[in-house]
């Protein structure tokens, strides 16, 4: 450790020379070779404005182990570099109060972590790299790899103005003058040519640096198009203020505006001659334009020439991506014969619409306006108006209330015009054309009656509706097909019925039952989706019941103690019931349900059945945690802790060591693999989304070395220990029978001590 520390302190000089050769960026131009021992963290470059202050923010962190926040802390500031054996010294700033040159101030709390600094009254000299260093002896470190660029201007940084994209007309949105703050203690001014009534707003952002801010809400119309917001941000400085302007150009989309039709020649035209009309609006973007000849599209460019050959109205249409308007009628008519009268009918007829129709003639001589009769209701009062251009026009008009018959029906207006020596008459007739919900729909079945299992039947549906319906079959309740006519295989019996739907509505078909000859219908399961432990929920047994005097016998390998139901559906069909309310668990997971309906029929009974496997979440269970290898390992051994669990959706492992400061995350995933240095207890935790689980926690424990070599040590001792008595024994039965008496000698002595002792 002192080693380290003596190259934190002393290893600047050699490192800056071998940065030249090796290493790139700032780490090598300032750290060398080695590994800061001090890191911060503050924005890399700064941008600062002459006479105003600059707000640093910074916080810096440390691995070293020599580092010790309850001791006291110096933060140092250098400028240009970290050298502390050039002449003058790069120290700018020390918060022991020894040096300070630029009047610094460090607002953060150094035992915290923050440097947060405040420089004031900044000038272009103090524009240069700036370097942090912290001391708290015995440690002490530059922050040689995290130079702060400080760049000092004469002026601010221009406002920016921030509005959402692709602007239209009616749409409220918010626009943000936003201008950075490098000094929050003296923020800049914003104003704009927006309505004065913003508050200004200086916010502080991700990095720790701040922006002031001015909104303002407004509802778009065309005339914001073109329209340029301007934000001036005043800034103050000593001896006056700073100032910059940003100026955006709003570009709204609108609908077509003041849309016009024009004709020349005006007037009454000889027939065969050519006119040309001419349609104008303002839009953007530049809209699209169509012309109608009563009501009939004509030509989809902006001038429409033509030659006269019957006299006829005529609007045009600008359209865009936002709208349309029409303009104004004209007529085109001709010297010698009366225009046809025009019936206006509102566009898009649907049954149930109150509609008004009106039938109107052009009048020449108002004096004599034309006589208008026409196949609806008589009962119309003619009215002869004057028109904005100082022609006039005779109208009848009748309000009719729309069904479905109105379709295709025919109104015709008369307008005879009286004239010296008779009349003269024009007809107009127009055709409804009425929107209505489906009519009339009808379920039939080819062939009719019972079918045989695995015969093919075929099912139409049809309907009157307008516009032509979309059709959907449903088989007790569950859509199969969506199309008119429907094929299958009948393997089971069921109730059929079809939809028609359009845009105004739809209707349902009678119902069709599919009955097999020889098979009652299975029974249905229903169970709610998305099961879950410790839910209750009601499982139902249901069957269809031809005859309800009759009725299935349902069983199912549940509970015996739900009591048969039988009712009656809305269709006048019947259905068998039993239910059973259970509450789930893990051990519900996979369960097979297996009801059975029995039909009594003459002779005996036919039975049916259905069978559904429950799907049950569930926390997770018996979590546990293992290790590889067990027992006692060794300093640098690799380790491998496994976790499992038994969960439904598949759960998520957590790896955590318990330490003294509590439990710290050390791994995400089933297996954590490591190199063991010390003891340590580790525990898993299993999570989805229903819950977690904690494993039983499993110790790392450490071999002591020095142990193994005491204990190697009393086993060599006890094995000299053994050698030694194993060695006396050896001598000492060798000796005996080097003393063994001989034989011939001493026989007679051993007899006799024999024949005593026998004696005796």
């Amino acid at each position: 450790m002192k080693v380290y520390q003596s190259l934190t302190e002393n290893m600047l000089t050699v490192n800056m020379l071998l940065s030249v050769f090796f290493l790139p960026g700032a780490l090598t131009v300032y750290c060398g070779v080695y590994n800061p021992g001090l890191r911060i963290t503050t924005p890399n470059n700064m941008e600062a404005l002459i006479g105003s202050c600059l707000h640093i923010p910074c916080t810096y962190n440390t691995t070293e182990k020599s580092y010790n926040s309850s001791k006291t802390i110096y933060g140092i500031w250098m400028k240009g570099g970290v050298n502390f054996g050039s002449n003058p010294s790069p120290v700018i700033f020390n918060s022991s109060g020894s040096i300070n040159t630029f009047s610094l101030n460090i607002t953060g709390n150094l035992k915290e972590k923050n440097c947060t600094t405040l420089f004031p009254n900044l000038t272009t000299s103090h524009t240069d790299k700036y370097f942090f260093r912290v001391e708290n002896w015995p440690f002490r470190a530059t922050a040689c790899a995290d130079p702060l660029q400080i760049k000092v201007k004469d002026s601010p940084q221009r406002p920016s103005i921030n509005l959402p994209s692709d602007l239209k007309e009616h749409q409220s949105v918010t626009v943000t003058c936003s201008a950075f703050t490098p000094c929050p203690q003296s923020p800049p001014e914003l104003t704009w040519n927006l309505q004065q009534d913003s508050l200004r707003q200086t916010e502080k952002n991700s990095d720790g640096t701040f922006t002031t801010k001015i909104h303002k809400n407004i509802t778009l119309s065309d005339t914001h198009d073109g329209y340029n917001i301007s934000c001036t941000a005043r800034y103050p400085v000593i001896g006056g203020n700073k100032t910059e302007v940003k100026a955006v150009m709003l570009n709204v989309s609108y609908a077509p505006r003041n849309t016009s039709a024009s004709i020349s020649p005006s007037g009454l035209v000889s027939a065969g001659s050519r006119v040309e009309l001419s349609c104008s609006s303002r839009a953007k973007p530049p809209p699209s334009f169509t012309w109608f000849w009563n009501g009939i599209r004509v030509s989809e460019k902006q001038k429409y020439s033509f030659s006269v050959t019957k006299e006829g109205e005529f609007y045009c249409v600008a359209k865009n991506d936002l709208g349309n308007e029409t303009s104004s009628r004209i007529c085109v008519s001709i010297k010698d014969s009366p225009q046809r009268p025009s019936i206006d009918v509102p566009s898009d007829l649907k049954e149930h619409q109150s509609v008004t129709v009106t039938c109107s003639a052009f009048t020449p001589c108002p004096q004599s306006p034309p006589e208008l009769t026409w196949n609806l209701q008589q009962d119309s009062l003619r009215q002869t108006e004057k028109n904005t251009d100082g022609t006039f026009t005779t109208k009848i008009q009748e309000t009719i209330t729309l069904s479905d018959t109105h379709d295709g029906y025919n109104i015709r207006c008369s307008a005879r015009y009286p004239v010296i020596g008779g009349n003269k008459t024009e007809v107009k007739a127009v055709m409804l054309n009425v929107s209505y919900a489906p009519r009339n729909t009808s379920a039939s079945i080819s062939p009719s009656g019972l079918v045989s299992s695995g015969s093919w039947v075929e099912l139409s549906c049809s309907s009157r509706a307008k516009p032509p319906p979309s059709f959907t079959w449903f088989r007790n309740g569950i859509k199969v097909s969506e199309k008119q006519n429907y094929s299958f295989s009948v393997t089971e019996e069921g109730e059929f019925y079809c939809v028609a739907k359009n845009d105004l509505g739809n209707e349902t078909s009678s119902r069709i039952c599919v009955s097999i000859k020889d098979s009652p219908q299975r029974p249905s399961i229903d169970v709610p989706s998305d099961l879950k432990e410790h839910q209750s929920v009601t499982v139902t047994c249901s069957a269809f019941t031809p005859c309800p005097q009759s009725p299935p016998e349902l069983t199912w390998n549940l509970q015996q103690d739900s009591l048969r139901q039988t009712e009656k559906n809305t269709d006048g069909t019947f259905t068998t019931k039993i239910q059973e309310t259970i509450t789930l668990s893990d051990t519900h997971d996979g369960y097979n349900i297996i009801c059975s309906a029995r039909y009594p029929v003459i002779g005996g009974n036919k039975t049916e059945m259905t069978e559904v496997t429950l799907s049950v979440s569930y926390a997770p269970k018996d979590t546990s945690a293992s290790i590889s290898p067990s027992g006692l390992v060794s300093t640098g051994t690799w380790v491998e802790l496994s976790c499992s669990s038994r969960a439904k959706p598949p759960p998520s492992f957590t790896w955590f060591t318990n330490s003294e400061h509590g439990a710290i995350n050390v791994s995400v995933g089933p297996v954590y693999k490591f190199n063991a240095t010390e003891e340590e207890k580790f525990y898993c935790v299993a999570t989805n989304d229903l819950g977690q689980q904690k494993s039983s926690v499993i110790l790392v424990d450490i071999k002591d070395d020095q142990t193994s070599e005491f204990q190697i040590l009393n086993i060599l001792k006890i094995l000299g220990i053994v050698l030694l008595c194993t060695s006396i024994i050896i001598f000492e039965c060798w000796f005996r029978f080097s003393k063994k008496p001989n034989k011939e000698t001493e026989e007679p002595t051993y007899v006799n001590n024999a024949m005593v002792t026998k004696a005796s």
